[in-house]
């Protein structure tokens, strides 16, 4: 396997908060997403690649290179509780003890008390919500216990200003100061309900019709507006990058925690503090099935993106991959030694990724809530649920039928059989490094 030979390179790790497959103009979007597009345009565009159903889950598995069940049933679910055991491995503290600074900037969502928060699993450096999205102008989460969240180095703190704006502007300000190689986590709370955006943005979509109802019009325009404000945030950070003569020696991976969701009605947004409204239309995964919180491709495959100018060149990967890959796959690039033996569920997808190696028969699984599993071996794909009879199974071929609108699973019972049993055998693995109480 071929690695460039480079001084350990920075890594910049860019999640966007519930940003569909059809939210980003290079897939057709009405939405303006230059910089991504841009990324896209001159990195490998990763077109079957692979999260969770909702957010919590997919930090789990990227995080550490293992299925969320793994962890326990909690870690399948949004959760504040924490999920990782005390003193855990997470790609941070690897590349941490390989002689890297680690900074996280944006949203955790893998405990929400300050004792469980970044700067305890790997991160120097850590700011924003401790918690999961928040109010865009008062930063805080859902009423409740953890709805003061916003935190700099596991202390609460309060501030003004817009969440995304503020998150970059910590990240960059983070960036210049580092004198060591670095990994950057820049997970924004964008475009996460509740969807604000500063009115420079709104104005940018003001004059154009996108839904014949008037309230589903603004609404997309709000969430249009949102997303080209993040998007404008992804090259700031990359702007710096240029700035500093940073730009060759950083991989720059950009991705979505889960597949958007159509609409919100109001009460999903007053849970948050403040003025909120209806939010009757939003993000898309079109032309896939589902959205967040579903099994279907268009809640776990996600616009991805991997850009390292002058040592990958510009190409479409048609391989399935998943965000636990890229534990596996940092580690083994910035050449860390491990204090502990990986049971890892991803794998290092570097000959895939820069070599065009094809992968046969993987099998990718999911469980979602303990309640929900998925498993694709090659190009079949099995939903079930708990009690994993045949007949309440769905089977699909994503090939031959990406956007899963035949289900095959009467036709098939043999296939049926082969993947369930499969996933019997995964979930023998679930609950084996559930934090103990």
């Amino acid at each position: 396997m071929h690695v460039p030979k480079v001084d350990k390179p920075n890594i910049l790790f860019i999640l966007a908060d519930d940003l569909g497959w059809g939210d980003v103009s290079y897939h057709g979007s009405d939405i303006r997403t230059p910089a991504i597009d841009r990324l896209a345009e001159s990195g490998i565009q990763l077109e079957q690649h692979y999260v969770c159903p909702m957010c919590t889950p997919t930090r789990v598995s990227f995080l550490t290179g293992r299925y969320p069940g793994r962890f326990g049933r909690r870690a399948t679910t949004p959760s504040n509780p924490p999920v990782l055991p005390d003193n855990y491995e997470t790609l941070a503290t690897s590349l941490r003890n390989n002689g890297y600074d680690t900074g996280l900037f944006g949203k955790w969502h893998l405990g929400s008390s300050p004792q469980f928060g970044p700067n305890h699993f790997g991160f120097n450096t850590s700011y924003g919500s401790l918690a999961g999205g928040v109010d865009p102008y008062n930063h805080h989460y859902k009423r409740g216990e953890f709805s003061q969240t916003w935190h700099r180095n596991c202390q609460l703190i309060k501030q003004s200003g817009h969440v995304t704006d503020l998150i970059t502007d910590e990240a960059i300000k983070w960036v210049v100061g580092r004198e060591k190689p670095w990994f950057c986590y820049v997970p924004f709370t964008a475009v996460h309900v509740p969807i604000k955006a500063p009115q420079k943005w709104l104005d940018q979509y003001q004059f154009s019709t996108y839904d014949d109802d008037p309230l589903k019009d603004q609404s997309f325009k709000r969430y249009a507006a949102y997303t080209s404000q993040m998007d404008s945030a992804v090259g700031r950070l990359i702007e710096v990058l240029e700035c500093l003569n940073q730009r060759d020696n950083t991989i720059i991976i950009f991705s979505s925690d889960n597949g958007a969701i159509s609409s919100a009605r109001l009460h999903s947004s007053d849970q948050y503090p403040g003025w909120q409204e209806e939010q009757p239309k939003l993000g898309s995964n079109k032309p896939f099935r589902g959205q967040k919180a579903q099994l279907y491709e268009g809640g776990i495959r996600t616009p991805t993106i991997i850009n390292w100018r002058g040592k990958l060149s510009p190409s479409v990967c048609l391989q399935p991959l998943h965000i636990a890959d890229w534990m596996p796959t940092l580690t083994n690039l910035a050449d860390c030694k491990l204090n502990h033996d990986p049971k890892w569920d991803g794998v290092d997808i570097w000959p895939v990724i820069a070599e065009g190696e094809k992968v046969d028969n993987r099998v990718l699984f999911w469980n979602f809530k303990g309640t929900q599993f998925c498993l694709r071996q090659g190009n079949w794909k099995l939903i079930t649920t708990d009690d994993m009879s045949a007949s309440d199974s769905q089977l699909y071929h994503i090939e031959s039928d990406p956007y899963e609108t035949t289900d095959l699973s009467l036709g098939r019972p043999e296939i049926v059989k082969q993947l369930l049993d499969q996933v019997t055998q995964q979930r023998k693995l679930d609950g084996i490094s559930q934090r103990n109480e």
